[in-house]
């Protein structure tokens, strides 16, 4: 009882620490939010527009609950602390799923690393809508084992927010025996978004943001984009750092880049889809579950950001549910990843948003620091992708002699 008092206790501390750093330093940490957020909720609300349906949006179409909720509130409360206040409340839903009674030393650790995870990334983590997908992943996949339909659908509620959680409802396919609840409680729930959207007349906006996507340049963030602030930290002709206001993000240029943004959507997907294979592979030979989703989770998760054009300090957030579950499952094989995670979500607490405008103008000790946390990510990344290959299997292929 102790235990899960002080955790909870804890809970609270870490997140009012979190909703205050959305409003210091001119609201750096919760400009989208505060801005845009806003502006969405109210150009919807008032009727001018309703992005996602009237028009093609960056986010798919339920990105839209969190974002009019939040702005239903607007004349009671100010619209960036009801975005903490509304992800506190789903966080605390998940929260206490994870905790229980307290009685599981898996479950407490996987806990306090939450929380030390939300701290580590700070404002940045709690102020974009990633944070509301988070607790929903963390949430579905707890529940896979038991209640398969229930996790399913909040794994395809979360995706239908922010794309993300698929790595998860494509593990959950490959490492959860019962499939069929699986890919039923998303078809369902992806049923009823897509007829909801048709009826609104928003069939031609459905994907919009699978083309916005594709068709980014290499934001400065993104692991492969460190190669490119190395050239323009070097001064080579023609690597840059410039502005994107279409998108509202800085982006960087250089020699071949548009070769390299070519190559990157087709490297994502053959890499995302090499591990799915090995994960299959490793299912059908006899892998448990307990044995394969986390690592699989994981290694999916981090394939989207690593070999991602794109690399948003928010993408970090993805990171905190496969860790849990992991954690959850099998402690002391994750500590130590769990304690890499942290180290990765405090320096791109750093990066963004206390060093950013020196990255920008290309202070070595910002740019390299920014070198310093892909690395580290690429490491995560190596690791949970061994673990994924030495998952061990209850059987072994047969031999075929051939007569």
């Amino acid at each position: 009882m102790l235990r899960r008092t002080w955790v909870w206790v804890a809970f609270v501390l870490v997140h009012a620490v979190v909703i205050w750093l959305g409003f210091v330093d001119d609201h750096a940490a919760s400009w989208d939010v505060d801005q845009l957020y806003r502006w969405w909720a109210g150009l919807t609300l008032s009727g001018d527009a309703f992005p996602g349906i009237t028009e093609d949006w960056i986010y798919p179409p339920l990105a839209q609950l969190p974002i009019l909720l939040v702005g239903a509130f607007r004349g009671v409360v100010d619209y960036t602390l009801g975005w903490g206040l509304l992800v506190t409340a789903l966080d605390a839903a998940a929260f206490a799923l994870l905790v229980g009674r307290g009685r599981s030393r898996g479950r407490m650790l996987a806990a306090w690393f939450w929380l030390a995870a939300i701290l580590a990334l700070g404002g940045v983590g709690m102020y974009r809508l990633d944070a509301i997908t988070v607790p929903f992943a963390v949430a579905g996949s707890l529940w896979l084992i038991g209640r398969p339909w229930l996790g399913s659908a909040l794994l395809a509620v979360a995706t239908w927010i922010k794309v993300w959680p698929a790595a998860l409802l494509a593990t959950a396919v490959i490492a959860v025996r019962r499939r069929l609840a699986i890919i039923g409680g998303a078809a369902a729930v992806s049923a009823v978004v897509v007829a909801v959207v048709l009826l609104a007349g928003g069939g031609p906006h459905l994907l919009g943001f699978v083309g916005d996507q594709t068709s980014r340049g290499l934001q400065i963030e993104a692991p492969v984009s460190s190669v490119y602030l190395l050239l323009a930290l070097a001064e080579v002709p023609g690597a840059r750092i410039f502005y994107d206001p279409d998108l509202i993000t800085f982006q960087i240029t250089g020699p071949s880049v548009d070769t390299v943004i070519m190559l990157m959507t087709p490297v994502l997907m053959l890499g995302v889809l090499a591990i799915a294979v090995t994960g299959a592979v490793k299912a059908w030979r006899g892998a448990s579950f307990v044995a394969l989703f986390p690592p699989l989770a994981a290694a999916l998760v981090l394939g989207f950001i690593v070999l991602n054009k794109v690399g948003s300090p928010q993408y970090m957030t993805w990171l905190i549910a496969p860790i849990v579950i992991g954690l959850a499952i099998d402690r002391r094989r994750w500590l130590r990843p769990a304690g890499l995670t942290v180290v990765i979500l405090a320096l791109t607490q750093a990066i963004f948003p206390f060093w950013y405008d020196w990255i920008l103008v290309l202070t070595p000790a910002a740019v390299w620091l920014l070198v310093l946390r892909n690395v580290t990510l690429l490491a995560l990344f190596v690791w949970v992708v061994v673990r994924v290959a030495r998952v061990p299997v209850r059987q072994a292929l047969p031999l075929r002699v051939s007569e």
